[in-house]
């Protein structure tokens, strides 16, 4: 059983000792880092990038091979102006282009005055739209879109006289980008605004003294500024999603609050015991210090696993839960019993009501009972949670069908607009790369004949609305002067500048969904490209925002299960570390993923089956929960159920150590962590509930399932199933544990003290027990 040894008592003293150190080296730490954080959303990359991807290769070689101006591309939807035919219209797209061709990061427009191709022109509305190509040597994407916005507002200012109702609105891959990170970190910010005040009353609630319940939540709000703003700095060299803020301010509420709460429930503790306030620090961090450590590692470890998968937005995430921890562990762990120091008595400043202190009582009561029934306990708590772990085999980790973008969105706006013409295909196009054999040219008969093939091929498939190439454009069989009288630019578009590939753009119907496009991308790319081109040794690469999402679902998907081993096994070694107990460990990591598939089962019922959806904000089941739900869910609520049995695990096995024996320590602990667990839970649940009220449907996702699991997980699972496998397993908890291996205690025995409810506990003689089976 871990303990806190002398080991231990020695660096909680040093801390305590040296705290007005501690506490320069915390503002120096805030001089620098604090600043950094306001400019996070400056400095954070908007877009997702998969390393490696085949989607990728294909922009980087239409950019660099065929140096095509519509390599990366934009769409204005000009909407409220008459169709480009109608003379009106015309004069009105006129007005427009001329405006786009002088905005820096745009290389080249195309649009109905270039063909009047009736692509451009809307089937059931008026207005038309304009593929605009983005200069690659300007940096990322999307990060052009803020000043082509700008330009573009000028130009809609200058058309209102005439066109009242003139809308200039850009979308496509970079702004859809741009807009949903966007959108992600404002709602970051207003579920952070929301979730303070409550918090802080929950604080208030559960410690009755505002003072006692302050230190928490500014706790919390340090780690988050904090955390921003060493991301801000590492982003200079690694660049970092802007999706980063949104774990970081989730996390940072939730633990910064859950690890700063169990330190000064565990000084109030201590100095309603009687200890002065510089021994009650000391005490608080040399048995708490070890719980948040151990804790805090366990959540480290799933967010490290992260670092394996290819994606910019997870490794981001991985990077903002890495920092966010380990600001949460050393403000806890360091700064706060200073602070305790510091406020002493006055810790208890304000005071409005007893804390929630009868509950000790209740809980001790509950505790006994579960030693007295463990195999009652286990049926009836582990049915209901087992039955909807098992909906979670039902979980579909595709892309949801219909209009889940947030409305307020520009770039959301567009594809409505888009959608309304008909043409919201346009955004989703699937880009053919044909890498055509040696001594064959995109020019040659050989070359083209294969380009036809593939087009034909193409657009047969029933998902496909038309298809553009170079022999569909010229609309004529092979001759030599083919490509000679053919624009330059179209031909650079569509032929590499070495003339060895060739570029087949496919449009596909409005009504085919993503998820249903990605599925078209993988058949695609398992065909054999001789039998569509009819040309031996070609090979086929597919890009555009369909391959995008066929990238990104094939990533998180190809290295889920090797995640989840790196996690649990990380975690196995963390807690029998901690522990020195092969049982708790493996019980730890077994009730850690029931919460997981509980969680999973939650999402299933609620988003896929619809049942209570609209309590949520939808309007209808949907048909997939995105790629990233899954490894987000599991990495994140893997680390944070393991707080609250570290929390309850740590109490019993200092109460064994001091010589109860197994019924009345897991009666003890579930006394002494009862209402910090619950409260803690609480405050957890608030904080992720403040992120399902937003409209950005991921996010909501995500704070749905990490509320569900902090509910299941801190009731039934760790105050019900968890206690009754530790009755059952009596003193094989702790085996390999040496009988001579019980640590001296931290403090001289007393004859009672104070749970941190407010219950007084009375306390045995400390003895070494024989912990061994």
């Amino acid at each position: 059983m871990a303990g806190s040894s002398g080991g231990n008592g020695g660096l909680a003293a040093a801390i305590v000792r040296h705290r007005g150190w501690i506490a320069a080296a915390w503002i120096a730490a805030g001089v620098v880092l604090l600043p950094a954080a306001g400019r996070v959303e400056r400095t954070l990359d908007v877009g997702a990038r998969i390393r490696g991807s085949e989607s990728a290769a294909v922009e980087e070689a239409l950019a660099r091979r065929f140096v095509s101006p519509f390599a990366r591309f934009a769409v204005l939807v000009v909407s409220g102006v008459p169709a480009p035919d109608a003379p009106e219209g015309r004069a009105a797209l006129e007005h427009v282009v001329a405006g786009l061709g002088a905005i820096p990061g745009v290389a080249r427009c195309l649009s109905y005055l270039d063909a009047q191709d009736t692509l451009f022109r809307a089937r059931a509305a008026d207005g038309t739209f304009v593929l605009c190509g983005l200069d690659s040597r300007r940096g990322p994407a999307d990060a052009l879109i803020p000043g082509l916005r700008t330009a573009t507002s000028a130009i809609a200012a200058g058309l209102a006289p005439e066109h009242p109702g003139i809308a200039l609105r850009w979308t496509g891959e970079a702004a859809l980008n741009f807009d949903l990170r966007r959108t992600s970190s404002a709602q970051a910010q207003q579920a952070e605004r929301r979730a303070l005040p409550l918090t802080l009353a929950l604080l208030v609630w559960a410690f009755g003294a505002v003072a006692a319940a302050v230190l928490p939540t500014v706790a919390g709000m340090l780690a988050i500024a904090l955390s921003l703003g060493a991301a801000v700095l590492i982003s200079a060299r690694w660049p970092l999603s802007l999706l980063l803020q949104n774990v970081v301010t989730m996390l940072g509420l939730g633990l910064g609050i859950d690890y700063a709460l169990l330190m000064v429930s565990r000084f109030r503790e201590a100095r309603a015991a009687g200890a002065a306030p510089v021994q009650a620090a000391e005490a608080a961090v040399g048995q708490a210090g070890h719980t948040v450590a151990l804790s805090g590692a366990a959540v480290a470890i799933g967010f490290a696993a992260l670092l394996v998968v290819p994606l910019n937005e997870l490794r981001s995430v991985a990077v903002g839960g890495l920092l966010v921890v380990t600001a949460s562990v050393l403000l806890a762990t360091t700064l706060l019993p200073s602070l305790l120091v510091w406020l002493g008595p006055r810790v208890d400043l304000g005071r409005v009501r007893r804390p929630v202190g009868s509950a000790g009582g209740i809980w001790q009561r509950w505790g006994r009972w579960v030693a007295r029934r463990p195999g009652t306990v286990l049926v009836a708590a582990g049915a209901p949670v087992l039955a909807l772990a098992v909906q979670a085999t039902r979980l579909d980790t595709g892309l949801p069908r219909g209009d889940w973008l947030p409305p307020a969105m520009e770039s959301a706006r567009a594809v409505h607009a888009l959608q309304a013409m008909g043409r919201s295909g346009v955004i989703q196009t699937v880009r053919v790369i044909l890498e055509l054999p040696d001594g064959v040219t995109a020019g040659s008969r050989a070359g083209w004949e294969a380009t036809r093939r593939l087009s034909d091929a193409l657009a047969a498939d029933a998902r496909v609305a038309g298809v553009r190439s170079l022999p569909v454009l010229a609309g004529a069989q092979w001759r030599p002067s083919a490509t000679a009288f053919t624009r330059q630019d179209v031909r650079r578009t569509f032929i590499s500048d070495d003339r060895d590939a060739a570029l087949v753009e496919v449009l596909p119907h409005e009504s085919v969904a993503a998820s249903e496009l990605a599925r078209l991308v993988r058949e695609l790319r398992g065909r054999d490209p001789a039998a569509l081109t009819g040309l031996p040794g070609t090979t086929l690469k597919i890009g555009g925002l369909p391959a995008f999402n066929a990238d990104y679902e094939a990533a998180v998907r190809g290295r889920f299960a090797g995640v989840v081993a790196l996690v649990v096994a990380g975690t196995l070694v963390a807690l029998f570390a901690g522990f020195r107990s092969v049982l708790v460990a493996v019980k730890a990591v077994l009730l850690n993923l029931l919460s997981v598939a509980a969680a999973f089962g939650a999402v299933v019922l609620v988003f896929q089956d619809g049942l209570g959806a609209g309590l949520l904000g939808l309007e209808r089941p949907l048909s997939g929960v995105f790629p990233v739900v899954p490894i987000l869910v599991f990495c994140t609520v893997f680390g944070l159920s393991m707080d609250y049995e570290v929390f309850l695990v740590a109490r019993v096995a200092e109460a064994r150590r001091a010589g109860r024996d197994e019924a009345e320590a897991l009666a003890e602990g579930l006394a002494r962590t009862g209402g910090v667990i619950t409260s803690a839970a609480i405050i957890m649940i608030a904080v992720f509930g403040a992120f399902v009220l937003g409209d950005f449907l991921l996010i909501k996702m995500l704070g749905f399932a990490l509320a569900v699991a902090v509910l299941l997980d801190a009731t039934i699972v760790r105050l019900a199933i968890g206690p009754a496998l530790l009755r059952v397993a009596g003193r094989w908890n702790w085996w390999p544990a040496h009988p001579g291996a019980c640590p001296v205690p931290q403090s001289p025995p007393r004859r009672s003290s104070v749970s941190p409810d407010g219950g007084t506990l009375p306390q045995a003689e400390h003895r070494c027990y024989n912990s061994a089976p």
